[in-house]
């Protein structure tokens, strides 16, 4: 596996990777990799024949208090990993090679970013957009793979690319969990053993307003529930629970069509997203 630091020799990399047609998966990350982001690089085996991942802490989509500071990095151990899932390429670039002096361009993509992170982390989604787009033209993938537990990234990811006619296709990895079922995240890492196992409470959350919803409850009082409880099980803050529309996103005040159910709240220092599919009954 190259691990590539400067955008020309990426360039000429990719040009090798081409010559027999071959196509090329692409699979952007933070690092921090655990096996959730291997999901993705196995999916993108299958949906193409080389496979290029990237490692960049994207400062542009962290707030002023958020944890860009303390966010882990470990890339050595994560080229590894990749390694030995068979990339071919890692793309590591730092802040000066993706933001050079003079940068001054930001993509927003309206409707499908608002509310839920996107009003909980202001700006956030801004930067998700400008990185991905500049990912894309940097790498020039066929398919690029995002993981569903960003639910609401990968909606942005998708109005982004159908409004630009960026000709990538995007491939949603359905979320990997723990057997307890908390979602895989680079920030569970932040959990004390204490917090660990309160945390818990936030898929249980989910899936029993989910079963509440499709037993013909009001959608209403599963949400009040839902963040009932994870006030009960010791998250400090709820930033929000809600039934959307699975495309785009809209909010549903009942289970008329296919939905997903979103949450995000926080325990201790660590804040924990995660969102289950909701159908409603033939």
């Amino acid at each position: 596996m190259q691990i590539i630091r400067e955008i020309n020799a990426l360039r000429r990399a990719v040009a090798e990777l081409r010559i027999d047609g071959g196509r090329i998966a692409f699979v952007p990350t933070m690092g921090a990799l655990h096996a959730g982001h291997m999901a993705l690089v196995r999916e993108a085996k299958r949906q193409a024949a080389h496979v290029i991942a990237s490692i960049f802490v994207n400062p542009t989509q962290f707030g002023a208090n958020e944890d860009l500071g303390s966010y882990p990095r470990r890339e050595a151990e994560d080229a590894a990993m990749l390694e030995s899932e068979g990339c071919a390429i890692l793309w590591a670039p730092d802040a000066a090679t993706m933001y050079p002096a003079g940068h001054a361009t930001s993509i927003t993509v309206s409707g499908v970013s608002d509310g839920l992170d996107g009003a909980a982390r202001p700006g956030h989604f801004a930067g998700v957009a400008t990185v991905v787009a500049k990912l894309f033209n940097q790498v020039q993938p066929d398919v690029a793979l995002f993981g569903e537990k960003d639910y609401q990234q990968l909606a942005v990811i998708r109005r982004l690319v159908a409004d630009l006619d960026l000709p990538v296709r995007i491939v949603g990895v359905p979320t990997q969990r723990d057997p307890d079922g908390l979602a895989l995240s680079s920030r569970n890492a932040y959990l004390s053993p204490e917090e660990r196992i309160a945390a818990r409470a936030l898929p249980r959350a989910l899936v029993e307003a989910a079963q509440a919803m499709r037993d013909g409850g009001s959608v209403e009082e599963a949400l009040a529930r839902a963040r009932e409880d994870l006030t009960a099980a010791g998250f400090a803050t709820v930033d929000y629970v809600e039934l959307r529309d699975a495309e785009t996103l809209q909010p549903l005040a009942e289970l008329t069509r296919a939905g997903r159910l979103l949450a995000a709240a926080k325990i201790g220092r660590t804040r924990l997203i995660d969102n289950i599919e909701v159908l409603p009954l033939p």
